[in-house]
């Protein structure tokens, strides 16, 4: 069984900068941890990418606070995190859920048992998203979540995004 670990948009913008909380701030230090408990090369990551025309977009119009802009400072992973990521395969994400993730993890599953455990921000919208979507395609791989190496948008949408996972049959460590 090859266990694998998908790091959800680490970034600046989401930990201490546009759209930085408290609760993002705090998991930085166990997040690096959870990736130095995996070989490298059974380590992935997703960043949320925008582009300038942000504000424009659907998102842009109902989450109105420019993010993840391709190139800047915001949109980069947080550089203790990527240091640690280095070597690991990145996916940019226009929205929410990757399905390029999906599709290439559901490739790798028909050859080999995987199993998935994803960390990262935010709880409530990445990380459910990449979760949900990661099931659909494969039903059958045992998806985990580390409720300690995630953080929502507020301590309130965390719990709720953890018990949504919850019931769709993703597993919820260290809640």
């Amino acid at each position: 069984m090859r266990r694998m670990l998908v790091v959800v948009d680490m970034q600046n913008d989401f930990i201490d900068a546009a759209l930085g909380t408290a609760e993002a701030v705090a998991i930085v230090d166990a997040v690096k941890e959870k990736i130095r408990s995996y070989p490298i090369e059974n380590v992935i990551a997703t960043m949320d990418t925008h582009g300038e025309n942000y504000l424009e977009t659907q998102e842009g119009r109902n989450l109105p606070v420019t993010h993840c802009v391709k190139g800047s400072d915001g949109w980069k992973i947080r550089p203790d995190i990527a240091t640690l990521l280095d070597g690991a395969k990145i996916y940019e994400k226009p929205t929410f859920g990757s399905t390029a993730l999906a599709t290439d993890l559901q490739t790798l599953s028909q050859s080999e048992d995987i199993e998935l455990e994803l960390i990262g921000l935010c709880t409530d919208i990445c990380v459910v998203s990449n979760a949900l979507l990661l099931k659909a395609y494969m039903p059958e791989v045992r998806i985990s979540v580390d409720a300690s190496c995630c953080a929502g948008v507020t301590p309130e949408k965390h719990l709720a995004a953890l018990e949504t996972m919850r019931s769709c049959q993703v597993n919820v460590t260290n809640a």
